[in-house]
Order: structure tokens, then C-alpha cells, then sequence
């Protein structure tokens, strides 16, 4: 997942005249406007946002003003100047946002509501100003157009479209009703964030009793009862509890797969499947809101719906998302079938009352003691095999071989917001520093939102050159929530959650090993959302490649390797309930563009009769009547995913054909992995936003993308053959 914060469009929104001025103090020393390398995490606190971001804000509006009455259409008098007004904001807001993500607080939440408006207000202007506009339109219809590089063709075709999305064509009345609308949704789609995060953290259920923790894994266990420890019951241990669940990710996949205890998942599952959908913390009323906005703001565009409004900028169309949804949809949903019927017989089989009436909170438990019988894989049992620092070192390696990259921890070199976090550079062949990460493990669910994430701090750009020669290097965040150390044992990942940090990896890797130096394209910036999560798929793929797997799967206290026959059959597990998995993806994804698309707002379709609609033709068990699972869909309610969710579909197709180049090439001829992933780095990981993402692809892979290799990899060619 690519944070919002980090898919900046370059059209960029806000600034009150008639906020407060803040105090001379306050600006000298706030740490927000003081010069730095690596950003101050360990000193900006809430009292900080309001003075630090409204002493920015006047300061880029009296640059967007002076570049407004000096503007020419020339690279150094426009694109740069206004490179440098659009970065100094995504930097500082950078902080403040990302910081309410990793440690939020009543008081940080309540600044950033106060100054987000004068934000959007500024980003308006920005986007929607008339003489940056026709000075782009000038270098487009000017003689020297042909010269420039790609990349600067892509920005100026880039911001003149971002600029007509953001309204500058738009009569007055028209415009002032269009900022309105995104002043609305702007707060709207953080107070459904806060809502979900908030929700998360007030469900708590305390168990006292050991018998209702049967079945649950002595690392959950551990986990727990330093939660409750936390909670006030200071002599909780794993052996004798008291134990707190809550519903943060990793508690709530170790209830769902493990409890023995069915009335227990019955409980947790619905209280994950309701949060945010009732008293002061429901979402349903946001949600209706933010459609209807999106459509009204669709509306003044031009445009028919607010997903045809997400296309412009990506390179599907809605009926191409559509058509490849459908087709993965029919390899998917026979496959689906069989997983369920294979379910029930398996758990008539072990004897469970509930076979013949198998519930939403029963799937994944039976499917965990499936998957046990099958391939006599044990999740939990396999945790000690993948240590965090052991996973660290075999990713890096991995980096190594593939992209000729060595990355070393850099702990101390930059302030940090939280001491598990680490701090790294990553050095060339030479051994030049060429960029950095901040990298932030585990769950906190009290101050921390849940997820995994990447985005940028700062990005590559010769416009902020340190020395007038070389570029500004690329800084990046890498965000998850997996189960923190418990006492001298280090952290024990699920093989899901090793997945997870290989593919926010491939994110960090994009924005780091870019070598564009225009910096509104360099790394993930200006790349079509679409196509983002390519490098990201791709890294996952490695997680199965032998000689990765085993160079990470190392046990934490024996240092034995993990048997040649487990590795196997996790490599035969891979595709286990492949067509339940990718039916799962699907509804997400088309929910996501029927609601963009064809939802009318307070006509007589609810929104949640839109997801049982769709739920129809991508569950096999039908959801609960009270299911409210939009109430929790950050992704398109409170990040970028709005009508786009569909790109991880997309981009699997990308991803899958990608590393089928290194199958292609041989996985077990190092010499050949190492060249395909030099050509993969000179490609996909370089070239950034600066060229069209389907130019990249066929550069690196010399033909179109085909879905077979996705659809091969998942086990479900045969369905399409006969679909």
C-alpha cells in the first residue's frame, strides 16, 4: 500500500488570509521551518502544526505570487520555481501526516483539522492558478516542445491535465463551489480514518478463563498478555493471562485462524466487521457524503462519474478495469466452489457441528487446520523460522544480487519517532550513499494505525541539489504492524507478514533507486496509480525463490534451517484457496468502482445494497445482514484507492509478467538473475514517473503484458482455458 501522502499530484490545494498570524517565537523555533537533512521526528509535537504550517503557507503564497507576475514558459522561470514551492509543502505536511499515522494524539489530531483547510485552500490556488496554467499550455504549443526530454514532456502534459482536474477551467461560481467540495472532502475523509482507528482501539475483550484461549499460539499469547500488562494487570503472562485481544490485525488473524473457541471468533469477527458503523464513530453517513461529493465534483468536470475522473490520470479506462475484473472474476470463481466444498467436507470430516453451516468466523479457522492436514504447514509453528532481523538480512541480500546495492544500518544518523524505529542507507557499488529509510515495525494500537505502508519523505530532485552538482538523494518511510518483541525473543513473523515487508520494499525501492532527477517525476511520483504496485507484486514473488527462503529462514535460537521439505510445500501451499483469495481482491476492487461508478446518492440502491449486490458474484457465502465492512475501507474512503483499487489487480498482471523474465531467464542461474535484475533496475525502478509505465514495461520485458503468468502463478489457468 502507497500512503496517500506520498501520491502527491502536482495540482495541489490551500491558505486562509484570515487565520491567525502565528507569533515571531514560534517560528524561530519550531522545529517544521528550521532547515534539516532528515526531518526533526523526535522533536515536532502538536503545538508545532498550527504555527509551523501557517508561517509556511504565507510564505509559499508570497512565492506563488511573485511566480505568478514573473512567470515565463521556460523550464527555470516556471517548472522549477514551482518544483520548489509544491516540495517545501509535501515535505512539511509530509511530517505532520505521517506522524498522526505513527503517533497520533487528541492534540496533533485537532491541529491538523484547524490548518487543513488553510492547506487545501492554498493547494487550490496553486492548482487552479490561470498564469501557471497557459505558461504550461505555452511550452506545449511552443516551437522547442520537440526538444525536451521525455520526462519534462510527461510533466508539463501532467500538470496542464492535473490543472484542469483541479478546476482552473471552471467558471467563478463554478470554481469557488468545486473548492468547497474538496475542502469537504478533505475533511471528510479524515475523520473517517480517525473514526476506524478510533473504533479499532475501543474494542478491548479481556479473558480470564484458559479455556477460552484454546488453540491460540503461545507467541499470540505472549503478545496478548503484554497488552494486557499495558491495560493495568500488571502480573498478566502468557501462561495464566489475563489475556486482551483487540482487533488490530495481528490479534485479530490469530483469533479468526486458531481460537477453538467458536463463540469467541463469532464475537471478534463481528466486531471487526462493524467498526466505524455505529453511534459517534459511524462511518455510514461520511461514506454517503464523500459519494455524493466525488459525484458533484465529477459533475463540474465534465465528466459522468468520479471514477471516469480517477481514469484520467491512470492508464486503464473504467470498462478496461471492468474487463479485466470480469475475466480474473471467471478464472476465479470456480476455483472459489471447489475451496468451499473441499472446506465443508474437510470440517464434516474432523467432526465440527457447524460443517453444514459454515459461518464468516469459521472460514479461516478451518481453513488454517486445512491447510495444517494438507501440507502439514503449521503457521504459528513456523513464526520461529522468520525472525525480523533475519528477514532484514535476506531481503538485503536479495537487493544485493538483484539491483548491486548495499544497504547498511544508519541508527543515529536521523532523529526517529519511536525507538524500534531503524534507520538505514543504502549505498551503490562504489559505495556512495545514494539514498535512506526510516523503517517502523510493529503495532501500536494506541497511537498507530493499522496496515502496512511506504511513502516518500523526501524525493530525489536536482532542484534541491545540496552542492549545486549532485541530486538531492530520496528518503522513504517503510510502515507495518506485526508482533513487537516479547522479552529477549525477537520479533516472529507470520510467512504473510514476511510477504508484506518484501512488498513495501518494493515500493522504498522505486522512489530510492530512481536516477531522475526531475523532481515532480522522480521515483513513485508522476507514475500512473495503476502501474505503482508493480515493484511492490514483484518483491513478494522472491519470498518463494529457494535461495531467498532459505537464506531468511533461520530458526531465532538454533540457527537451524528451515527442512527442504517444509520449503516445498509452502511453495505448494501457494496456491492453496488461490480462487478464494483473488475473489477476495475482486470484490474490494469492484464494490470500489460500482459505488464510483453507478451508486446514485439517496436514490433508492443503499450502499450496502451495492456490496451485496456485488457480493452476489464474488462471495461465495453470502455477507452478514449486518456486515458493514465499508465503514472500514480506508483504501478508498481515506486514501488514494478511490475507483483504483482495481490497480492491484492491475499491476499483479505487471508484476507476475515481470518476474516471469527471471523465470524465463533461469532462477537458478545466478548470472542471469543478476542481468535481468540489472535491466529491471535501469527500467521499472529507474526511470519514475518520466515515462509512460506501459513504455517501461515493454522496455524492460520487450512485449505487452500478458495475464497468463498471474493467472499461472495462482493455479487457475485451466479455469480460464474453459471459462
Amino acid at each position: 500500500f502507497v500512503k496517500s501522502t506520498s501520491r502527491r499530484r502536482v495540482s495541489f490545494r490551500s491558505f486562509s488570509a484570515v487565520a491567525t498570524a502565528p507569533k515571531m517565537a514560534e517560528i524561530v523555533d519550531n522545529p517544521l521551518l528550521k532547515g534539516f537533512v532528515f526531518p526533526p521526528f523526535d522533536v515536532v509535537e502538536a503545538g508545532h502544526v498550527r504555527p509551523g504550517v501557517r508561517s509556511l503557507l504565507k510564505e509559499l503564497e508570497s512565492e506563488l505570487g511573485e511566480l505568478e507576475r514573473q512567470v515565463e514558459p521556460t523550464w527555470t522561470k516556471l517548472v522549477e520555481p514551482l518544483e520548489k514551492i509544491i516540495d517545501r509543502l509535501a515535505v512539511v505536511w509530509g511530517i505532520v501526516n505521517h506522524l498522526k499515522a505513527v503517533k497520533d494524539t487528541p492534540e496533533l489530531r485537532s491541529a491538523i483539522e484547524e490548518v487543513q483547510p488553510e492547506k487545501v485552500e492554498f493547494e487550490l490556488k496553486l492548482g487552479q492558478s490561470k498564469p501557471i496554467y497557459n505558461a504550461f499550455k505555452a511550452i506545449k504549443e511552443s516551437p522547442d516542445w520537440e526538444t525536451l526530454s521525455e520526462a519534462r514532456k510527461r510533466i508539463v502534459d501532467a500538470q496542464i491535465k492535473e490543472a484542469v482536474l483541479s478546476g482552473v477551467s471552471l467558471q467563478d461560481d463554478k470554481r469557488e463551489e468545486f473548492n468547497k467540495i474538496q475542502q469537504e472532502l478533505a475533511k471528510l475523509s479524515q475523520k473517517f480514518d480517525e473514526n476506524v482507528l478510533d473504533a479499532t482501539k475501543k474494542f478491548e475483550k479481556l479473558i480470564t478463563d484458559k479455556k477460552d484461549i484454546e488453540g491460540l499460539p503461545s507467541t499470540f499469547l505472549g503478545s496478548a498478555a503484554q497488552t494486557a500488562v499495558s491495560k493495568g494487570h500488571e502480573n498478566a503472562n502468557a501462561e495464566t493471562g489475563p489475556w486482551v485481544i483487540t482487533l488490530d490485525d495481528p490479534s485479530f488473524m490469530s483469533v479468526m485462524q486458531h481460537a477453538r473457541n467458536r463463540s469467541l471468533r463469532e464475537e471478534v469477527y463481528l466486531a471487526y466487521v462493524t467498526r466505524a458503523s455505529s453511534g459517534e464513530l459511524d462511518n455510514t453517513g461520511i461514506i454517503d457524503q464523500i459519494l455524493k461529493l466525488r459525484l458533484e465534483k465529477a459533475k463540474l468536470l465534465g465528466y459522468n462519474n468520479y471514477a471516469e475522473v480517477s481514469m484520467a490520470t491512470k492508464m486503464a479506462t473504467v470498462e478496461k478495469a471492468e474487463e479485466l475484473l470480469e475475466k480474473l472474476r471467471i478464472a476465479s470463481w470456480t476455483a472459489a466452489i471447489s475451496d468451499m466444498d473441499e472446506l465443508k467436507q474437510f470440517s464434516k470430516d474432523q467432526g465440527a457441528p457447524e460443517a453444514n453451516d459454515l459461518s464468516h468466523w469459521d472460514i479461516s479457522f478451518w481453513s488454517e487446520r486445512l491447510r495444517e492436514s494438507k501440507y502439514e504447514i503449521n503457521e504459528e509453528e513456523l513464526r520461529p523460522y522468520f525472525s525480523l532481523p533475519k528477514v532484514m538480512d535476506g531481503l538485503f541480500s536479495l537487493a544485493k544480487m538483484l539491483f548491486g546495492i548495499h544497504i547498511e544500518p544508519a541508527d543515529g544518523l536521523a532523529p526517529v519517532w519511536n525507538n524500534d524505529v531503524r534507520f538505514y542507507c543504502i549505498k551503490d557499488s562504489s559505495g556512495s550513499p545514494t539514498a535512506y529509510f526510516y523503517f517502523d515495525p510493529y503495532s501500536r494500537p494506541s497511537e498507530k494505525r493499522g496496515g502496512a505502508w511506504m511513502d516518500e519523505v523526501v524525493a530525489r530532485s536536482r532542484v534541491f541539489s545540496p552542492d549545486g552538482v549532485s541530486a538531492r538523494l530520496p528518503v522513504a518511510h517503510m510502515v507495518c504492524n506485526q508482533m513487537p518483541p516479547v522479552g529477549d525473543k525477537p520479533s516472529l513473523m507470520t510467512f504473510r507478514e514476511v510477504e508484506t515487508v518484501f512488498h513495501e520494499f518494493g515500493h522504498a525501492l522505486q522512489h530510492m533507486l530512481t536516477k531522475q532527477d526531475e523532481g515532480l517525476v522522480a521515483g513513485i511520483r508522476g507514475i500512473e496509480w495503476d502501474a505503482v504496485e508493480l515493484p511492490s507484486q514483484f518483491m513478494e514473488n522472491w519470498c518463494y525463490h529457494r535461495d531467498t527462503l532459505m537464506s531468511i529462514a533461520k530458526h531465532y535460537e538454533t540457527g537451524e534451517s528451515l527442512l527442504e521439505d517444509i520449503y516445498k510445500k509452502l511453495l505448494a501451499a501457494r496456491t492453496f484457496r488461490a480462487g478464494t483469495l483473488s475473489l477476495r481482491q475482486l470484490k474490494f476492487a469492484t464494490v470500489d468502482l460500482e459505488l464510483h461508478s453507478k451508486y446514485v446518492p439517496g436514490g433508492s440502491e443503499s450502499i450496502y445494497d451495492i456490496d451485496r449486490r456485488v457480493c452476489e458474484r464474488t462471495q461465495v457465502i453470502p455477507p452478514l445482514p449486518e456486515d458493514r465492512f465499508l465503514c472500514g475501507f480506508s483504501h478508498i474512503f481515506a486514501g488514494e484507492y478511490a475507483a483504483g483499487y482495481y490497480s492491484y489487480k492491475w499491476a499483479e498482471v505487471l508484476s507476475a509478467d515481470a518476474f516471469s523474465a527471471f523465470e524465463d531467464a533461469g532462477l537458478h542461474d545466478e548470472k542471469a538473475v543478476t542481468e535481468t535484475g540489472h535491466k529491471f533496475r535501469e527500467t521499472i525502478l529507474a526511470l519514475g514517473g518520466g515515462k509512460a509505465p506501459l513504455e517501461v514495461f515493454v522496455e524492460f520485458r520487450g512485449r505487452e503484458p500478458s495475464p497468463e503468468p498471474l493467472l499461472r502463478h495462482n493455479g487457475l489457468l485451466p479455469v480460464t482455458a474453459s471459462a
